[in-house]
């Protein structure tokens, strides 16, 4: 063989079994899991669901005009002049007939004054608005139309985007993020009043003597999964029915939805006690004595006799009945 033609060959034998001997030797690094912790998603929501049960006891306060406290009447006395601007420009007729006041007192906004104005005509003409001032001059005075002359200005006040719209501007007021309006009790009974209501909580415990129907939701909170919250709750003091309010939150504390509608309303039914029969007496045995059983002495051990088990001479033999003669058998083989 030429010299040329046996290297030749030697290189192309090479070249084959190289990948065949990498194929075989070649090790496989060995799997490593790695575990990775699912931390927990914190839903953000716009209030606390650890409220204490004093905030849901509160109730909203309806100060006269002549109980309010000096710093009180200072502020308001040096609103009147954009308080009238603005409820004129509402339509409110301010500057005809006599109005009066009442603070109403919201203690989970302390940044705002707020006033409840009525002018009272008589029934059927009846004006009503409140009116919403900041107490450190950073923001704006703001009025919430109710009634005019026994009407809705726009849609009713408790549904109405102007006063959600005004709600969430004072919410916004009150610097949140220094320190964020988180008793959702509180904020729920707030907007009721400024909408409108004297709103006031079912009692916690119901007199059935005094009451065979009652409202039974004195505050209830649902936040979802996206952050968000529902409060509602019943008012007994509307009328001619409680009223159930409801208002919806997103994550960051808005206003974005509002509902006022009659209450659900639970009634109590006395369940008269069922007379009992006078019983019969129980004779012992055998039937027929009619001696009465006697309860047992509290500790005294009851013995029941036990009957006798049966002996042979009880037992009757048993007939073999009709026999027959028969054949005899053979045994094979004879």
């Amino acid at each position: 063989m030429k010299p040329q033609s046996f290297l030749l060959a030697l290189a192309c034998f090479v070249a084959v079994t190289a990948p065949i001997g990498a194929q075989t030797f070649k090790e496989i690094p060995e799997t490593v899991l790695h575990e990775k912790p699912i931390q927990a998603v914190a839903i953000k929501a716009p209030f606390d669901i650890n409220t204490p049960d004093s905030v849901r006891d509160m109730t909203i306060e309806f100060r006269p005009a002549d109980q309010m406290v000096a710093r009180d009447r200072e502020v308001e006395a040096n609103a009147e002049s954009a308080i009238s601007e603005h409820a004129r420009y509402t339509g409110l007729e301010f500057n005809s007939g006599k109005w009066t006041y009442e603070q109403v007192n919201c203690p989970v906004f302390p940044e705002h004054l707020f006033l409840r104005f009525m002018r009272n005509n008589g029934a059927g003409d009846v004006s009503l608005f409140t009116a919403s001032v900041p107490r450190n001059n950073e923001g704006r005075v703001r009025i919430i139309p109710i009634q005019l002359r026994g009407y809705s200005l726009f849609s009713p006040a408790p549904i109405n985007a102007l006063t959600m719209s005004a709600f969430n501007h004072i919410r916004a007021e009150e610097n949140p993020e220094n320190a964020p309006v988180s008793a959702w009790m509180a904020t729920g009974l707030c907007y009721a009043a400024l909408a409108g209501g004297h709103p006031q909580l079912p009692p916690a415990v119901v007199d059935p003597q005094h009451a065979r129907t009652f409202a039974a939701n004195r505050g209830y909170l649902e936040v979802s999964g996206n952050g968000g919250a529902t409060v509602s709750f019943d008012d007994v003091s509307a009328t001619p029915r409680p009223m159930q309010w409801s208002m919806v939150f997103d994550a960051k504390g808005k206003l974005v939805k509002a509902s006022h509608s009659t209450a659900e309303m639970l009634s109590i039914t006395p369940i008269k006690p069922t007379p009992v029969p006078a019983g019969k007496a129980v004779a012992a045995n055998p039937p027929g004595v009619g001696t009465k059983i006697a309860a047992p002495a509290p500790g005294e051990l009851v013995v029941h006799p036990v009957a006798a088990p049966p002996s042979v001479k009880d037992f009757a033999p048993i007939s073999a009945g009709p026999g027959n003669a028969g054949r005899p058998v053979v045994p094979p083989g004879k």
